[in-house]
């Protein structure tokens, strides 16, 4: 029997880094995900293959179930070990799915370039929950960490406002469809930030004031959700990347990459790769040609709604 999973990659659009410590963070589900395709198998084994999203396999191995089931502890970071890992949580949560079969021959495809940090381990976490019946934020958690708000992202085919309350996951669907979308634009900065290496200088530079600093935080998101213009829209945009800058003592992408830039800039997710969201007045596709990036993608092509 095959069965088939699916799960919307994701852009945090506010919050980065604040999320983690409580804050309001407004996201975005894109229009491609990843499939976690499930057979069969033998041998009390996992046949593994993972597609980048131009037919290449970027990772094929295979995983023993005792590999599995028995505690991983190992500092190898390899994406077999990282697997293992999130195969063993799953199975401390739902140890049927090795106890009760022969096998399986496991199937990954990629519906973007693994290189974009659009959500590579959480759609692929979020299918494994699906495919297992378990809680894919306690699954997070327990494997790979970090605040959950792709796991959001992976479930919700509308943008979201997403935060933890004393741990807990709290999501809430919002209306974001704005006539100013056409303004807006996603740009690759040709390379992936770790969002593990982030969170850890995050961690290290975080100011004592941390209430009031999340509390401005959720401000600026709501006046993002409630902008009715583009001037208005950008200026909130601009008021959260100064804010982050000063928290992170970072320059802005704009002041580091673009200062010549007719528009507003924002890092989006781990500052100093992935993506950043240009808002202008006119398309900005050559100018960021002109400066070397190439993947420039307006916001109806890569939002889903």
């Amino acid at each position: 029997m095959t069965k088939t999973f699916y799960s919307n990659g994701k852009l945090l659009i506010t919050g980065e880094y604040l999320v983690l410590d409580g804050a309001k963070a407004f996201a975005l589900p894109t229009k491609k995900g990843q499939n976690l395709i499930v057979e069969d198998g033998k041998n009390n084994e996992i046949s593994w293959k993972s597609y980048d999203f131009d037919g290449s396999i970027w990772f094929e191995d295979t995983l023993l179930f005792s590999d599995i089931v028995k505690e991983v502890q190992t500092e190898n970071e390899s994406v077999k070990s990282t697997l293992t890992t999130i195969l063993h949580e799953a199975f401390k949560l739902n140890p049927d799915f090795i106890l009760n079969s022969n096998g399986y021959t496991i199937t990954t495809e990629l519906g973007f370039p693994k290189s974009w940090g659009l959500g590579t381990s959480s759609t692929l976490i979020n299918n494994i929950a699906q495919w297992l019946q378990i809680d894919a934020f306690t699954l997070l958690k327990n494997s790979f960490g970090g605040s959950g708000y792709d796991i959001a992202c992976a479930q919700n085919d509308a943008p979201i406002v997403y935060h933890l309350e004393k741990g807990n996951p709290i999501v809430e669907k919002v209306r974001f469809n704005p006539d100013f979308t056409d303004n807006i634009y996603f740009i690759y900065l040709n390379k992936k930030q770790s969002s593990k290496s982030a969170i850890a200088a995050y961690n290290m530079n975080k100011k004592n004031n941390l209430p009031s600093t999340i509390a401005i935080n959720d401000v600026i998101t709501s006046e993002v959700l409630n902008a009715t213009t583009i001037q208005s829209f950008a200026a909130a945009i601009q008021k959260h990347e100064i804010q982050m800058s000063i928290i992170l003592e970072t320059q802005t992408i704009k002041e580091s990459l673009f200062p010549d830039f007719n528009g507003v800039i924002k890092s989006l997710g781990a500052w100093g790769g992935d993506f950043v969201m240009a808002i202008a007045t006119e398309n900005p596709t050559d100018y960021f040609v002109l400066k070397g990036y190439n993947t420039v993608i307006p916001y109806d092509e890569m939002i889903l709604s």
